[in-house]
């Protein structure tokens, strides 16, 4: 396709005016995070002076340090087993015969429609049962059975876009369904398991509600949980609420930075398949 000088032209000015609108309300936050702990920020302009203290103040106030720590934890022990669970189930789902296959893709269709918190409670009382309560495995194990649905669906739509010659090679060659899977279906899934990893982090570091209900003592929660420190005596420092605000993205803005060509590559991975 040709492209000429004036669609270039047009092409690179929708893409500045996108850039300036996406980044707009992150200096807004920043301008706000860093005026006066008392004041009550009033318009987008650099304050004079910049109480660049206030990001510290915020970091101890919501007690960011430690619930970084327990956030990573979570993420830890989610992401990798949901990854390795959804690989395994889309694979089979897609490439082999599965006796009940089809009821099996099914269930995890309706697993999508249903609302995650039409079934906390459940979940809650359902975590109590097994004694998990007020522990972090009671946010790990639910995050992992209700990112199933999606993450299986995800991986079997990779895996059944893979041209079934290669399959059909490898089996002329003498390769078992292991060795086929772990020489030829994983490399190719890479693009698709990075973004779908991403996706997974994304939503496991801002989980909010689940960590809430499941565990009492805020210090066990995850990040998205320091907002929650800023009520109370702290209710009108706005400033330090923006400044917590953006602390608490920046680990997933700096995720989404180093991953994002892999991320990009896998959601257009369908559109140049055939």
């Amino acid at each position: 396709m040709i492209v000429n000088r004036t669609e270039l032209v047009v092409g690179r000015i929708l893409l500045i005016a996108v850039l300036v609108l996406t980044l707009l309300p992150f200096a807004s936050m920043l301008t706000a995070a860093l005026q006066s702990p008392d004041s009550l920020p009033n318009g987008f302009s650099w304050p004079t002076p910049a109480y660049w203290e206030n990001f510290v103040t915020a970091f101890t106030v919501g007690n960011i340090g430690t619930l970084m720590l327990s956030s990573l934890f979570i993420v830890v022990m989610v992401v990798p087993v949901s990854l390795v669970c959804a690989t395994l189930a889309g694979y089979s789902l897609g490439n082999l015969r599965v006796p009940g296959g089809k009821y099996v893709l099914v269930a995890m269709i309706i697993g999508l429609t249903i609302p995650f918190e039409a079934i906390i409670i459940p979940l809650y009382y359902q975590m109590t049962g097994f004694g998990l309560i007020n522990t972090r495995w009671a946010v790990i194990l639910p995050l992992i059975g209700l990112y199933m649905p999606f993450s299986v669906f995800w991986m079997r739509a990779h895996f059944v876009g893979v041209p079934r010659e290669l399959s059909e090679a490898a089996r002329v060659d003498g390769a078992s369904i292991w060795q086929e899977f772990r020489s030829i279906q994983l490399p190719l899934a890479r693009p698709a398991l990075s973004a779908l990893g991403i996706l997974l982090f994304l939503w496991t570091w801002n989980q909010f509600l689940l960590p809430l209900v499941m565990i009492d003592d805020p210090s066990e929660r995850t990040m998205a949980g320091a907002l929650g420190a800023f009520q109370g005596q702290y209710i009108d420092a706005l400033p330090l609420l923006f400044a917590a605000s953006l602390i608490v993205m920046l680990p997933t803005v700096i995720v989404y930075v180093i991953f994002q060509r892999q991320f990009i590559a896998a959601l257009l991975q369908g559109a140049v398949k055939g």
